[in-house]
Protein backbone atom coordinates (compact mmCIF):
# COMPACT_ATOMS: atom_id res chain seq x y z
CA UNK A 1 0.00 0.00 0.00
CA UNK A 2 1.29 3.58 -0.94
CA UNK A 3 1.50 6.08 1.52
CA UNK A 4 -1.72 8.34 2.39
CA UNK A 5 -0.40 11.75 3.74
CA UNK A 6 -3.79 12.87 3.77
CA UNK A 7 -4.66 10.27 6.48
CA UNK A 8 -2.22 11.18 8.56
CA UNK A 9 -3.37 14.93 8.09
CA UNK A 10 -6.58 14.48 9.11
CA UNK A 11 -5.41 11.77 12.45
CA UNK A 12 -2.47 14.75 13.90
CA UNK A 13 -5.38 17.43 12.88
CA UNK A 14 -7.68 15.80 15.40
CA UNK A 15 -4.90 14.78 17.46
CA UNK A 16 -3.70 18.14 18.28
CA UNK A 17 -6.93 19.55 18.79
CA UNK A 18 -7.73 17.03 21.88
CA UNK A 19 -4.47 17.99 23.11
CA UNK A 20 -4.74 21.14 23.30
CA UNK A 21 -8.10 21.19 25.15
CA UNK A 22 -7.18 18.67 27.45
CA UNK A 23 -4.15 21.11 28.36
CA UNK A 24 -6.19 23.83 28.67
CA UNK A 25 -8.63 22.05 30.87
CA UNK A 26 -5.82 21.21 33.31
CA UNK A 27 -4.67 24.56 33.28
CA UNK A 28 -7.97 25.83 34.09
CA UNK A 29 -7.43 29.29 32.91
CA UNK A 30 -4.64 29.54 30.01
CA UNK A 31 -5.55 29.29 26.65
CA UNK A 32 -3.55 28.40 23.15
CA UNK A 33 -3.40 30.76 20.83
CA UNK A 34 -2.28 30.58 17.09
CA UNK A 35 -3.03 31.20 13.68
CA UNK A 36 -2.81 28.73 10.34
CA UNK A 37 -0.27 29.58 8.29
CA UNK A 38 0.33 28.65 4.30
CA UNK A 39 2.85 29.33 2.71
CA UNK A 40 4.58 28.32 -1.04
CA UNK A 41 4.33 24.82 -2.23
CA UNK A 42 1.06 23.68 -0.35
CA UNK A 43 2.73 24.18 3.12
CA UNK A 44 0.34 24.46 5.99
CA UNK A 45 1.72 24.81 9.55
CA UNK A 46 -0.90 25.05 12.31
CA UNK A 47 0.79 26.34 15.38
CA UNK A 48 -0.59 26.32 19.09
CA UNK A 49 1.21 27.94 22.05
CA UNK A 50 -0.01 28.01 25.67
CA UNK A 51 2.22 30.52 27.91
CA UNK A 52 1.78 31.64 31.52
CA UNK A 53 -0.84 29.45 32.86
CA UNK A 54 -1.21 28.57 36.38
CA UNK A 55 0.36 24.66 35.78
CA UNK A 56 1.60 24.90 32.51
CA UNK A 57 4.33 27.31 32.19
CA UNK A 58 4.46 27.01 28.44
CA UNK A 59 3.28 24.48 26.19
CA UNK A 60 3.41 23.95 22.44
CA UNK A 61 1.43 21.81 19.55
CA UNK A 62 2.60 22.49 16.51
CA UNK A 63 0.74 20.49 13.32
CA UNK A 64 2.50 20.86 9.42
CA UNK A 65 1.85 19.60 5.96
CA UNK A 66 4.64 20.61 3.76
CA UNK A 67 5.24 19.71 0.52
CA UNK A 68 8.76 20.65 -1.31
CA UNK A 69 11.64 20.36 -3.94
CA UNK A 70 14.59 18.58 -1.69
CA UNK A 71 14.37 16.71 1.67
CA UNK A 72 16.42 18.85 4.40
CA UNK A 73 19.88 16.93 5.56
CA UNK A 74 18.48 15.79 8.76
CA UNK A 75 15.29 14.22 6.94
CA UNK A 76 18.04 12.07 4.45
CA UNK A 77 20.63 10.81 7.07
CA UNK A 78 19.31 7.67 6.85
CA UNK A 79 18.62 7.65 3.73
CA UNK A 80 21.50 9.55 1.25
CA UNK A 81 19.63 7.40 -1.81
CA UNK A 82 16.11 10.38 -1.37
CA UNK A 83 18.90 13.22 -1.05
CA UNK A 84 17.47 16.14 -3.39
CA UNK A 85 14.04 14.65 -4.03
CA UNK A 86 10.74 16.56 -3.61
CA UNK A 87 9.03 15.23 -0.73
CA UNK A 88 5.56 15.48 1.44
CA UNK A 89 5.81 15.53 5.12
CA UNK A 90 2.51 15.90 7.74
CA UNK A 91 3.81 15.86 11.00
CA UNK A 92 2.57 16.86 14.96
CA UNK A 93 5.58 18.12 17.36
CA UNK A 94 4.47 18.89 21.10
CA UNK A 95 5.92 20.57 24.30
CA UNK A 96 4.73 21.25 27.80
CA UNK A 97 6.97 22.90 30.36
CA UNK A 98 4.71 22.80 33.71
CA UNK A 99 5.17 25.23 36.03
CA UNK A 100 5.89 23.06 39.27
CA UNK A 101 9.04 21.44 39.28
CA UNK A 102 7.33 18.05 40.60
CA UNK A 103 5.88 17.89 37.73
CA UNK A 104 8.00 16.93 34.90
CA UNK A 105 8.17 18.22 30.68
CA UNK A 106 7.11 15.93 28.01
CA UNK A 107 7.63 15.80 24.14
CA UNK A 108 5.79 13.78 21.23
CA UNK A 109 6.44 14.15 17.71
CA UNK A 110 4.66 11.69 14.94
CA UNK A 111 5.55 12.03 11.50
CA UNK A 112 5.19 10.66 7.85
CA UNK A 113 7.45 11.54 5.21
CA UNK A 114 6.90 10.99 1.60
CA UNK A 115 9.30 11.04 -1.54
CA UNK A 116 8.22 9.02 -4.65
CA UNK A 117 7.84 5.97 -3.91
CA UNK A 118 9.57 5.75 -0.52
CA UNK A 119 7.50 6.88 2.57
CA UNK A 120 8.85 6.28 6.25
CA UNK A 121 7.19 7.24 9.50
CA UNK A 122 9.20 8.50 12.74
CA UNK A 123 8.26 9.89 16.21
CA UNK A 124 7.69 8.77 20.36
CA UNK A 125 7.50 10.43 23.37
CA UNK A 126 9.43 10.07 26.28
CA UNK A 127 9.31 12.45 29.96
CA UNK A 128 11.87 14.55 31.59
CA UNK A 129 11.17 14.40 35.56
CA UNK A 130 13.19 16.85 37.63
CA UNK A 131 12.13 15.42 41.25
CA UNK A 132 11.11 11.84 39.96
CA UNK A 133 8.73 9.52 41.25
CA UNK A 134 8.68 5.94 40.61
CA UNK A 135 5.10 5.35 40.26
CA UNK A 136 4.95 8.05 37.35
CA UNK A 137 7.67 6.40 35.52
CA UNK A 138 6.52 3.09 35.83
CA UNK A 139 2.89 4.31 34.57
CA UNK A 140 4.48 6.28 31.76
CA UNK A 141 6.47 3.35 30.65
CA UNK A 142 3.63 0.77 31.07
CA UNK A 143 1.25 3.49 28.93
CA UNK A 144 4.19 3.34 26.13
CA UNK A 145 4.61 -0.07 26.34
CA UNK A 146 0.71 -1.01 25.76
CA UNK A 147 0.78 1.96 22.62
CA UNK A 148 3.22 -0.48 21.57
CA UNK A 149 0.55 -3.80 20.88
CA UNK A 150 -0.36 -3.06 16.74
CA UNK A 151 3.73 -4.26 16.10
CA UNK A 152 3.91 -7.57 18.26
CA UNK A 153 5.89 -7.93 21.91
CA UNK A 154 9.25 -6.51 20.38
CA UNK A 155 8.33 -3.12 19.39
CA UNK A 156 8.62 -1.71 22.65
CA UNK A 157 11.89 -2.98 24.11
CA UNK A 158 13.21 -1.92 20.72
CA UNK A 159 11.89 1.22 20.44
CA UNK A 160 12.67 2.26 24.87
CA UNK A 161 16.32 1.50 24.00
CA UNK A 162 16.16 3.68 21.22
CA UNK A 163 15.06 6.30 23.16
CA UNK A 164 17.40 6.30 25.57
CA UNK A 165 20.12 6.10 23.13
CA UNK A 166 18.48 8.97 21.31
CA UNK A 167 17.83 11.28 24.50
CA UNK A 168 20.76 11.10 25.63
CA UNK A 169 23.76 14.16 26.16
CA UNK A 170 27.26 13.14 25.19
CA UNK A 171 28.89 16.24 26.52
CA UNK A 172 27.28 15.68 29.53
CA UNK A 173 27.57 11.82 29.71
CA UNK A 174 23.68 11.70 30.79
CA UNK A 175 20.36 10.75 29.59
CA UNK A 176 17.86 13.98 29.14
CA UNK A 177 15.25 12.25 31.23
CA UNK A 178 13.47 9.07 31.72
CA UNK A 179 12.46 8.09 27.53
CA UNK A 180 9.66 6.32 26.59
CA UNK A 181 9.76 5.41 22.89
CA UNK A 182 11.59 6.51 20.07
CA UNK A 183 11.59 5.29 16.44
CA UNK A 184 12.63 6.40 12.70
CA UNK A 185 12.38 5.43 9.51
CA UNK A 186 9.35 2.68 9.91
CA UNK A 187 8.10 1.17 7.12
CA UNK A 188 7.31 -2.23 7.78
CA UNK A 189 5.28 -4.61 7.58
CA UNK A 190 2.90 -1.75 5.40
CA UNK A 191 1.57 1.00 5.42
CA UNK A 192 -1.69 0.17 7.68
CA UNK A 193 0.01 -0.97 10.22
CA UNK A 194 2.48 1.43 10.94
CA UNK A 195 -0.22 4.16 10.34
CA UNK A 196 -2.09 2.25 13.35
CA UNK A 197 0.89 2.23 15.57
CA UNK A 198 1.30 5.98 15.08
CA UNK A 199 -2.02 6.72 16.21
CA UNK A 200 -1.44 4.38 19.07
CA UNK A 201 1.35 6.04 20.40
CA UNK A 202 0.01 9.45 19.67
CA UNK A 203 -3.41 8.01 21.57
CA UNK A 204 -1.46 7.16 24.70
CA UNK A 205 0.20 10.23 25.09
CA UNK A 206 -2.51 11.54 27.22
CA UNK A 207 -3.75 8.66 29.45
CA UNK A 208 0.56 8.77 30.07
CA UNK A 209 1.36 12.34 30.74
CA UNK A 210 -2.12 13.86 32.05
CA UNK A 211 -2.27 11.32 35.33
CA UNK A 212 1.04 12.80 36.41
CA UNK A 213 0.44 16.50 35.90
CA UNK A 214 -2.58 16.53 37.70
CA UNK A 215 -1.09 14.84 40.40
CA UNK A 216 1.80 17.18 40.47
CA UNK A 217 0.31 20.37 39.69
CA UNK A 218 0.11 21.44 43.20
CA UNK A 219 2.50 19.84 45.22
CA UNK A 220 4.20 22.72 47.62
CA UNK A 221 7.86 23.53 46.51
CA UNK A 222 9.62 26.23 47.35
CA UNK A 223 12.88 28.81 45.29
CA UNK A 224 14.73 26.02 46.07
CA UNK A 225 12.57 23.12 43.73
CA UNK A 226 12.46 26.03 41.36
CA UNK A 227 16.06 27.60 40.80
CA UNK A 228 17.14 23.38 40.38
CA UNK A 229 14.02 23.14 37.53
CA UNK A 230 15.38 25.70 35.85
CA UNK A 231 19.00 24.33 35.91
CA UNK A 232 17.83 20.72 34.74
CA UNK A 233 15.55 23.06 31.88
CA UNK A 234 18.91 23.82 30.73
CA UNK A 235 20.02 20.23 30.05
CA UNK A 236 16.96 20.29 27.81
CA UNK A 237 17.96 23.37 25.87
CA UNK A 238 21.21 22.16 25.39
CA UNK A 239 19.91 18.72 23.50
CA UNK A 240 17.57 20.57 21.34
CA UNK A 241 19.90 23.27 19.89
CA UNK A 242 22.70 20.64 19.73
CA UNK A 243 21.63 17.27 19.16
CA UNK A 244 17.68 16.93 17.88
CA UNK A 245 17.09 15.97 14.84
CA UNK A 246 13.64 18.06 15.03
CA UNK A 247 15.32 21.41 15.03
CA UNK A 248 17.67 20.61 12.51
CA UNK A 249 14.89 19.74 10.24
CA UNK A 250 13.08 22.73 10.67
CA UNK A 251 16.09 25.15 10.25
CA UNK A 252 17.46 23.64 7.14
CA UNK A 253 13.64 23.51 5.50
CA UNK A 254 13.03 27.14 6.19
CA UNK A 255 10.25 26.85 8.71
CA UNK A 256 9.60 30.01 10.68
CA UNK A 257 11.87 29.97 13.34
CA UNK A 258 9.15 31.43 16.46
CA UNK A 259 7.58 27.45 15.07
CA UNK A 260 11.19 25.72 15.37
CA UNK A 261 11.90 26.83 18.62
CA UNK A 262 9.09 26.61 20.32
CA UNK A 263 10.08 23.69 22.68
CA UNK A 264 12.42 25.91 24.34
CA UNK A 265 11.11 26.44 27.52
CA UNK A 266 10.51 30.27 28.48
CA UNK A 267 13.41 30.22 31.69
CA UNK A 268 16.20 28.29 32.13
CA UNK A 269 19.62 28.79 34.38
CA UNK A 270 23.02 27.52 33.86
CA UNK A 271 25.41 27.16 36.88
CA UNK A 272 29.17 26.76 36.67
CA UNK A 273 30.23 23.65 38.22
CA UNK A 274 26.87 22.70 39.70
CA UNK A 275 27.14 19.85 42.37
CA UNK A 276 24.31 18.16 43.79
CA UNK A 277 24.52 18.15 48.07
CA UNK A 278 24.94 14.20 48.38
CA UNK A 279 21.97 12.57 49.60
CA UNK A 280 19.70 15.19 48.08
CA UNK A 281 16.14 15.02 46.49
CA UNK A 282 18.36 16.62 43.75
CA UNK A 283 21.00 14.41 43.24
CA UNK A 284 18.74 11.80 43.52
CA UNK A 285 17.30 12.62 39.72
CA UNK A 286 20.58 11.39 38.43
CA UNK A 287 21.91 8.44 40.84
CA UNK A 288 17.96 6.84 40.45
CA UNK A 289 15.73 8.35 37.61
CA UNK A 290 18.55 8.97 34.94
CA UNK A 291 20.12 5.87 34.80
CA UNK A 292 18.37 3.18 32.33
CA UNK A 293 15.83 0.85 33.94
CA UNK A 294 12.71 -1.35 33.06
CA UNK A 295 10.12 0.70 34.61
CA UNK A 296 7.64 -1.32 32.51
CA UNK A 297 8.17 -3.79 34.74
CA UNK A 298 8.34 -2.34 38.18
Amino acid sequence: MSADPNAMHEYLSELQARICAALEAEDGAARFRGADVSGAGGVLSRPRVLEGGAVVEKAAVNFTHARGPALPPAATEGRPQLAGQPFEAVSLSLIVHPRNPYAPTTHMNLRLFSAGATWWFGGGFDLTPYYGDDGDCAHWHRTARAACAPLGPGAYPRFKKWCDEYFFLPHRGEPRGIGGVFFDDLAEPDFATCLAFVRSVGDAFLPAYQPILARRKNTPHGERERQFQLYRRGRYVEFNLVYDRGTKYGMQSGRRVENVLASMPPLARWEYEYRAEPGSPEARLTEHFLVPREWASE
